[in-house]
């Protein structure tokens, strides 16, 4: 008997410093540059991971203000739910999880990430009244 299909939960922030820049990693796994985040734990709260997941990839402490959009890889299953996040205290630097953290202009944004993680942050320094809600491949948007 096959197990039924389950999805994964994942939470990212994208962090505005004073400059108008995006705080940014790039990943041990696979070099690629993308917002800090990961997989939410079961026992923690959406907001608790968002700090945590950050904190572990960057250093920095933060905390979340509001939810700007729902993204869902489709091939790998997994919804990732994306806030915009205030620097509370620390220095970004690398970590055990990230080869580098560096605080990113918006323009380079769509310019090193794929489009399935860089309109996260679009969408994010857009936001209007409600969350995105959009689904992707894991590199391109895909209709919904």
């Amino acid at each position: 008997m096959t197990e039924p299909y389950r999805h994964s939960v994942s939470v990212a922030a994208v962090v505005v410093n004073d400059d108008g820049e995006i705080l940014v990693i790039q990943r041990r796994d696979n070099d690629a540059w993308q917002l800090p985040g990961g997989i939410l734990e079961p026992h923690e709260s959406i907001h608790d991971g968002v700090r945590r997941e950050v904190l572990e990839e960057t250093g920095l402490h933060v905390e979340p203000m509001h939810l700007t959009g729902v993204y869902k890889n489709i091939p790998l299953g997994v919804v990732a739910l994306v806030f915009l996040a205030r620097h509370v205290e620390g220095a970004p630097q690398p970590t055990d999880e990230s080869a580098a953290v560096e605080w990113r202009a918006p323009a380079r944004i769509t310019e090193e990430m794929t489009e399935a993680f860089a309109t996260r942050i679009i969408d994010a320094l857009e936001f209007r009244d409600h969350p995105a809600v959009r689904h992707h491949d894991g590199t391109n948007l895909l209709q919904p």
